[in-house]
């Protein structure tokens, strides 16, 4: 076994936590199940690594053996990175294609081989019809960087793919091989991004039960707990329950009562021009338009808007451009004038 792919297994295995090393071993399925009875997990982590090391050795094991144990830690730790959303889409009126994932993983090599002489692509096939793909890439001059890779989660027969985001020069290149290779036509950056693989995945498929309706609505709420406090001075109780079933029956049809897709932030940019009746005035004469960048973070952005209404935080409704994140599929929005 070459001594790269050595130091690349030997890496991969140290950033993986000992409470997780079993089963990732187990998914990686490279060594057999004696080979790991052999091993004493319960000494000093760098013992084990070495152990590990050494039977990977003796199986010579290659750099894509290595690369499918970075994809498989990297799918248990996937909020370790932030992942981008892209769009493909065909011509108008052209046929579906029958999908053959063998078929799209040579395409998909082909493609990025023949651009770049240095270049390493592994895939791992998951349970939901998606393909992991790990990129490591070089230039016609130098090796394969393993140690900063490109991940894309490509889910078959539909037109989006996730990556994270560390693309920069080679973005073109993977669009290209994603658009032949899945059959498309175009591809196109969403505004949409998070940590959280399967929330952008529930947003993009539309996999939440999220509901739009007018605030006019007469549909009497259901019992629920309103939060009053038993000793209120019954002169208030009334009004206090109508607004609190007002706010709640307006919050249950902007949100729904499931829970939220995960996002961390969402973004505004908004450009204007300034506008005054006065005459002669120095921001009225400028050309250039105002901007201005506002950012919402919250380790659970949808969650923390849908309760700031019941807790008097904000009055009911919230603003449109704060709930439509889901419906629209964005959390980077840019406001201009009309």
């Amino acid at each position: 076994m070459d001594e790269t792919v050595a130091e690349f297994i030997k890496r991969t295995i140290l950033k993986i936590p000992m409470n997780e090393l079993i089963t990732i071993l187990k998914a990686w399925d490279f060594l057999s199940e004696n080979q790991l009875q052999t091993i004493n997990f319960r000494q000093r982590k760098e013992s084990v690594v070495q152990h590990l090391v050494w039977l990977c050795e003796e199986k010579q094991a290659s750099v894509n053996d290595a690369a499918l144990l970075d994809i498989i830690y990297t799918q248990f730790h996937q909020h370790q990175k932030i992942w981008d959303v892209f769009q493909m889409s065909k011509e108008p009126g052209e046929d579906v294609d029958l999908f053959d994932m063998k078929q799209f993983k040579n395409s998909f090599k082909k493609i990025l081989q023949r651009a770049l002489k240095n270049v390493t692509v592994s895939f791992r096939e998951t349970e939901e019809n998606a393909v992991w793909i790990r990129i490591a890439w070089g230039t016609q001059y130098t090796k394969p960087n393993q140690y900063k890779p490109t991940y894309v989660v490509y889910y078959s027969q539909t037109p989006y793919a996730f990556t994270s985001s560390r693309l920069r020069r080679n973005a073109p290149l993977l669009g290209q091989a994603l658009t032949v290779a899945s059959k498309h036509h175009q591809i196109v950056k969403m505004d949409l991004r998070s940590r959280y693989l399967d929330s952008l995945k529930a947003i993009v498929f539309k996999q939440y039960n999220q509901i739009f309706e007018s605030h006019n609505s007469t549909t009497p709420l259901q019992e629920r707990n309103l939060g009053l406090d038993v000793n209120m001075d019954s002169r208030i109780i009334h009004e206090n329950i109508v607004e609190k079933e007002r706010v709640q029956q307006i919050t249950q049809e902007t949100f729904g009562d499931y829970p939220q897709p995960q996002l961390e932030f969402a973004q505004y940019k908004l450009e204007t021009k300034f506008k005054s009746d006065l005459n002669g005035s120095i921001l009225a004469e400028r050309e250039e338009p105002l901007r201005c960048l506002i950012k919402f973070s919250s380790p659970h952005l949808l969650e923390a808007l849908k309760s700031l209404a019941p807790a008097g935080i904000a009055d009911a409704p919230l603003s449109p451009l704060l709930t439509c994140i889901p419906n629209k599929r964005m959390n980077y929005f840019k406001i201009r004038d009309k």
